[in-house]
């Protein structure tokens, strides 16, 4: 792991407010060493940021995440866990799967399958959904080997308050490389990792829900500005230039997607917070935004305290 630090650039006074805020709430929470960077400080951190306001949080690190899952594996196993891969719900009228290694006998079941959580919160609840898990893929670029100066930190926006999107961001990687990104643009596909990656199926599931039509209507702009952001790379890098200005097209090569499992509710708005619902000896995750894999082993503990009766 490394903790490199992270500056949140305000490029406006209304972003500047909003960061003063996250300044008390990070204050509130413990983090230490926040501090605003004045002019020359950031120049000396970040020569090529452009903000109004900027803050520094220096207890922000990457990690290989990879890694860590291994670690757990292994921890899992030494305690004598097993993980069991490829293991199907049988159907909708029985708690079980199918898999030679399982019994189908639990004391807890807890349901943290992300992008169809929802899918399995009804087959195993036996409840219909009052929301449905909408697929939002986000693209990366990296920058080529020549133009990492640019970022020696991790360097985020302000988050738009109305919106769990990060923004395009830039992201230092455990191996020297560095990540800008994502957009937010809805997946062909739960799964849907590529532009081209398709199912007819999940895409109706999507485009019929009466949710995600409200949502689009409302956030016509925003819907469209992300959508020509995939399609085109120039869209792309004005997003970036907004904390970078001086990031040219070609500084750019394509990198990864990743796919958010967004929660919708029925009248078109984005379940913003950690949503868990228990139903008998069921604990579900329905949605699970960032830092969702950062606070994993902390929401296993408050699942455990608040939900997982003696």
């Amino acid at each position: 792991h490394d903790i490199c630090g992270k500056v949140v650039a305000a490029s406006n006074q209304r972003e500047a407010l909003i960061l003063d805020g996250l300044f008390k709430r990070g204050v509130k929470n413990g983090l230490k060493g926040l501090k605003f960077l004045d002019s020359v400080e950031l120049k000396e951190r970040e020569p090529f940021v452009s903000a109004k306001k900027a803050l520094l949080v220096p207890e922000e690190g990457i990690v290989d995440f990879k890694s860590v899952m291994r670690k757990l594996l292994f921890h899992i196993e030494n305690m004598g866990g097993k993980i069991v891969y490829n293991a199907n719900i049988l159907d909708k009228n029985s708690i079980g799967f199918t898999h030679d290694e399982l019994d189908n006998s639990f004391d807890w079941i807890v349901n943290c399958t992300g992008l169809y959580s929802d899918k399995v919160y009804e087959a195993l609840a036996k409840e219909r959904r009052q929301f449905r898990i909408v697929p939002f893929r986000g693209d990366y670029y990296e920058l080529k080997p020549e133009a990492k100066a640019l970022v020696n930190h991790l360097i985020y926006p302000v988050p738009d308050p109305n919106f769990p999107f990060l923004g395009v961001h830039f992201t230092r990687m455990i191996d020297g490389r560095r990540e800008v990104g994502p957009n937010a643009v809805l997946a062909f596909k739960r799964e849907g990792y590529k532009l081209n990656d398709f199912s007819a199926g999940e895409l109706l599931d999507s485009v019929l829900y009466k949710g995600l039509s409200k949502f689009i209507v409302s956030n016509f702009k925003f819907s469209i500005n992300e959508f020509k952001s995939t399609l085109f790379k120039s869209v792309f890098l004005e997003k970036a230039r907004k904390l970078i200005p001086d990031i040219n097209e070609s500084d750019l090569v394509k990198g990864s997607s990743g796919v958010r499992a967004q929660a919708m509710s029925k009248e078109g708005n984005l379940i913003m917070d950690f949503k868990i619902e228990k139903v008998g000896n069921q604990v579900h995750v329905l949605n699970a935004p960032s830092p969702g894999a950062t606070s994993s082993l902390a929401i296993a503990s408050y699942i455990i305290e608040n939900y997982l009766d003696d």
